[in-house]
């Protein structure tokens, strides 16, 4: 009887679903021809009929944001959905769009394609914001052929239906938006579990595995129709009969069903008065610090009176910024009598590193013989005493949860305090980048998110045939080709002079991992093991510009049209990096060895974010971080002294300029890469290598000999002298002036009258002259 009445409601809810009366919509309306959202406009947003729900981009990080749909009268604009939780766009051009087709679209800066509803009508399609929190596509025949209910993020609304292909995933943390460990979904036994699904383990936490069965939780497998609600007087069943009542059950506060980032499913009531949130119900049984994952491998969770992570005393924290990658001891723990020698426990009570016994050495034993057993006993990492004066062994654990045992943790004695200075010293360089790995996290991205691969070292070793094919090498390391165990091509960067950490490199490599433009190398993956730090790009088979720019033979010169399409496509790349992608970049070093064509000739930066991965010390001279001869702006002459390396961060490097024995403050920016631009601007028009017309050391402007040499040949009204013989005067005469002309502004000596990439690639794209001409015999 309650399965028919359960199917009867869900008719009934589907019918209304269709039926339901159309938003008030901004951004979105049907009486006008507009059909997108920019993420520039705040008044760019949707709103349903009684106002309780809007849809719009929201910000989740530095520059970065999300389409979501949220709460109108919470305090903080409670999310409540989001179509791109993982895949943050940027807080410039970046719009949703309807499309003619019916697919709703939502593109980044770059134009890339970050979320679709993939779906088609041949008839007209309306955006609505109905007041169930529900976003749908609707046809003119009321036909509803897409709706946010059927993709939950975290969060289940009223009459939002949970059914077999559906899940909610929590945050990742605190005010993080990306996808976390935490799952609500039904299993292959019907039954509706909270399951933690981390990167090492997956375990199903609630209900509990411990019993016998989840019968003795009133749960049963028996019915497969595997549907979950609760509706808005705050009543939630489920087909394996699992069953709640919100503790202020009636009609009038509004409600959201949450799994949030520490593991725990939460029924919430909003105070309209205040614009919080109340709890009313959550999972029962399930202790925050017993929830699994929490801290991570090693991690144990305290009461303080919040739930709080921390790691043992002789461990370290992983990750700064996530908590789930745990602790890791600052010691090595090897197998043999030398070493067992110089070990001794540590007591940590009411701990436990729960499910991760492998066994017993039996019952009643003293603490001093179930120690010398551990000690010799190469798979013992703790030593666990309950109060009933039973011992065990265990094998280390991937999560620690609060009970009533004690922990025995292994660490180094011996010269205590020189131990102690290390781990001060220790503690101080974690404090100190601490804030660089919040910020990222704030960013809205993490390594995890972007669906790259962290490669072993041994793979990459094999892929490269023990890195004997080099296909190039640069001032960050050499490049190999590679072959993966996909048979793709891909190229591999082994780079020399990384100082970081493993963690601190994967950090900094998610940030160059999420840049993605069709004038960029698209970076596939990474290598970091201990000295081992590597990158994995896709392969380009033409190589580099300068190969094919100045070689010697006439016959496989670069024609003109290549050459103009080489410069705007790169003018589109460092546009992105400087203005448009989520974090804003430098790359330091433009230059044609760093512009790779594929196989239709179209131009792809490559080099862009090493700035990030080589922060040398500040007191530090000029290095090959900083650019090459030939290409670099008068700021960046050889007697600069540069107090830290480029920042890709909002443009902001401390440098110095050494003149006359005092110091002048430069600051560093994009227009630096403007001028390398334009250098490879003329190079592109000479055919002549810039590095090539600087000698003597101490010149006065011995960078400049190419910028001199094309100034000079204009002046004298003799512009055929400077282009490349190569091309046999034939080129396009509006794009000839065209190129020379943004060529001269970009390498100005004073940078403030450098234009800005954006400025370059509007300039380049709006010359639409064609005309090709022959000097050859006069043109007459």
């Amino acid at each position: 009887m309650e399965l028919l009445l359960l199917t009867l409601f869900l008719t009934l809810f589907s019918a209304l679903s269709v039926s339901s009366t159309q938003t008030v919509v901004q951004g979105f309306p049907t009486s006008t021809p507009q059909t997108s959202l920019s993420v520039e406009k705040e008044t760019d947003f949707l709103i349903s009929p009684n106002r309780t729900f809007s849809s719009g981009f929201y910000k989740v990080g530095t520059n970065a944001f999300c389409f979501s749909i949220w709460f109108t009268n919470s305090l903080n604009k409670t999310v409540v959905w989001m179509a791109n939780r993982d895949r943050p766009v940027n807080g410039k051009q970046s719009q949703l769009t309807l499309r003619k087709s019916g697919n709703l679209v939502l593109t980044d800066a770059g134009g890339s394609v970050m979320w679709a509803t993939d779906t088609f009508s041949r008839g007209q399609v309306e955006v609505r914001l109905l007041d169930t929190g529900n976003l749908v596509l609707v046809t003119n025949s009321e036909n509803v052929i897409w709706q946010s209910f059927d993709y939950p993020t975290d969060t289940l609304l009223p009459t939002q239906l949970l059914v077999r292909n559906t899940t909610l995933v929590s945050m990742r943390g605190r005010g993080m938006y990306l996808s976390g460990y935490y799952k609500l979904k039904f299993d292959d036994n019907n039954v509706l579990n909270l399951i933690y699904d981390g990167p090492m383990i997956s375990i199903i936490y609630w209900p509990s595995t411990l019993r016998e069965t989840v019968f003795y939780f009133g749960r049963t497998p028996c019915n497969s129709s595997r549907v979950a609600f609760f509706n808005e007087r705050g009543r939630f069943r489920s087909s394996d009969h699992l069953k709640f009542n919100a503790s202020n059950f009636g009609v009038g506060p509004k409600r959201r069903l949450t799994l949030d980032y520490d593991g725990i499913l939460r029924l919430y009531s909003l105070d309209g008065a205040t614009g919080l949130w109340e709890v009313t119900w959550q999972s029962g049984g399930v202790d925050v610090c017993k929830v699994q994952g929490l801290c991570g491998p090693y991690g144990f969770c305290r009461y303080n009176p919040l739930p709080t992570c921390s790691c043992p005393h002789g461990f370290y924290r992983i990750d700064p910024s996530d908590w789930s990658k745990g602790c890791s001891p600052r010691f090595n723990l090897t197998c043999n009598s030398t070493t067992t020698n110089q070990l001794d426990f540590v007591m940590i009570p009411n701990m436990d590193y729960y499910g991760y016994d492998l066994s017993t050495y039996g019952l009643g034993l003293s603490f001093e013989s179930c120690r010398n057993a551990c000690l010799i006993d190469c798979k013992c990492q703790e030593v666990m005493v309950s109060s009933g004066g039973g011992s065990g062994i265990s094998g280390g654990g991937e999560d620690t949860k609060q009970n009533g045992f004690m922990k025995l943790l292994i660490s180094f004695v011996g010269s205590v305090a020189i131990i102690e200075m290390v781990f001060i010293g220790l503690g101080w360089w974690f404090v100190l980048r601490k804030h660089v790995h919040e910020e990222l996290v704030n960013m809205g991205y993490i390594v995890l998110a972007l669906g790259f691969k962290r490669f072993t070292y041994a793979e990459l070793k094999r892929a490269t045939l023990n890195f004997k094919q080099e296909t190039g090498k640069g001032g960050f390391g050499t490049v190999y080709r590679a072959i993966l165990d996909n048979q793709r091509v891909e190229a591999v960067k082994r780079l020399e002079g990384i100082l970081h950490g493993d963690a601190e490199f994967w950090a900094e490599v998610s940030i160059i991992g999420k840049l993605n433009h069709r004038n960029l190398v698209k970076m596939w993956g990474f290598c970091a093991e201990g000295e081992h730090k590597l990158l994995v790009y896709e392969y380009m088979e033409n190589g580099s510009l300068d190969k094919l720019l100045f070689t010697d033979s006439s016959s496989s010169a670069l024609d003109w049209e290549h050459r103009y399409n080489i410069a705007l496509g790169t003018a589109k790349g460092l546009s992105y990096i400087h203005e448009e992608c989520l974090e804003w970049v430098l790359h330091c070093d433009v230059k044609p060895q760093n512009i790779l064509l594929d196989d239709n000739l179209e131009p792809k930066v490559t080099d862009f974010g090493m700035s990030k991965l080589y922060r040398e010390s500040l007191d530090m001279g000029f290095s090959r971080v900083r650019g090459t001869r030939g290409y670099l702006a008068p700021e960046w002459m050889m007697n600069v002294t540069i107090r830290e390396v480029c920042d890709a961060n909002a443009f902001k490097i401390a440098t110095s300029l050494i003149m006359t024995g005092i110091e002048l403050p430069v600051t560093i920016d994009a227009k630096a890469d403007v001028y390398s631009y334009g250098i490879v601007l003329l190079e592109l028009l000479t055919g002549k290598r810039a590095s090539s017309l600087h000698w003597q050391v101490g010149e006065e402007n011995e960078y400049n000999r190419l910028v001199q040499f094309v100034r000079q040949k204009i002046k004298q009204d003799m512009l055929v002298e400077v282009i490349d013989p190569r091309l046999n005067h034939v080129y396009s005469d509006g794009k000839l002036e065209t190129l020379v002309e943004v060529a001269l502004m970009c390498v100005g000596e004073d940078r403030d009258t450098r234009p800005a990439m954006s400025k370059v690639v509007e300039l380049l794209s709006g010359d639409d002259d064609e005309k090709s001409i022959d000097d050859q015999e006069g043109d007459n």
